[in-house]
């Protein structure tokens, strides 16, 4: 065995036994929640107030479907969400759920089917990641790419006064990232939510107030 699969070894054992002994997976295991990702939006929406009853939602990298289970437990029968992911999720009452690329046309073209050109949209949530490669510069550019999907998304689906919610990553396109959302929305925070583990580089930024362009 080289020494390089023992250290890709380690590493994983490392990760897995992190995650296993982590407060928030067996919280998520007691309580029968989808995963430990909605403690995150949870905590968020508790100092935000971003899900009403009634409100209009869509949640993109929805699988395993921890934001889009409390989404829909937030905005009741009244409200509606939507999540799309490129992998398969399990239903979840209250959700509906497109299997699709959001990178490719095809998963816009059926979003707008569903939403109609002039939706109204109350929130955008954006919790996708790509795969990590382990190269730093090139995994920041996915992350950043994704995000930017999102917000273009965002922008052209949102009611005026609407909110965003996405996953970024300090980097490389952050700066721009953030500087676009302080010209498209009235306030912009950052949040690191518990259920982030202290060690990622990941953060949240939270846009409220959209100021659409045709307004």
């Amino acid at each position: 065995m080289s020494k390089k699969y023992r250290t890709r070894s380690a590493s994983s054992q490392r990760w897995i036994d992190e995650h296993e002994n982590d407060e928030y997976v067996q919280k998520a295991r007691r309580l029968g929640y989808r995963s430990r990702a909605r403690f995150k939006l949870e905590e968020i929406d508790q100092k935000d107030r971003l899900l009403k009853a009634g409100s209009k939602v869509v949640d993109l990298g929805a699988a395993p479907g921890g934001w889009a289970e409390y989404a829909a437990e937030k905005v009741g029968p009244r409200g509606m969400v939507i999540g799309l992911d490129i992998l398969p999720m399990e239903p979840i009452p209250g959700v509906l759920f497109l299997q699709a690329d959001f990178t490719e046309d095809a998963a816009l073209e059926v979003l707008d089917e569903v939403l109609g050109i002039e939706s109204g949209i109350d929130l955008v949530l954006s919790d996708m990641a790509p795969n990590i490669s382990g190269v730093d510069v090139s995994d920041q550019a996915k992350s950043m790419y994704l995000a930017e999907l999102a917000l273009d998304f965002a922008q052209k689906k949102l009611r005026t006064g609407g909110s965003f919610l996405a996953k970024v990553f300090q980097g490389a396109g952050f700066d721009e990232f953030l500087a676009e959302l302080r010209t498209n929305f009235t306030t912009v925070v950052s949040r690191k939510p518990k259920a982030s583990r202290a060690r990622s580089r990941e953060m949240y930024l939270l846009a409220k107030g959209y100021r659409r362009a045709d307004d």
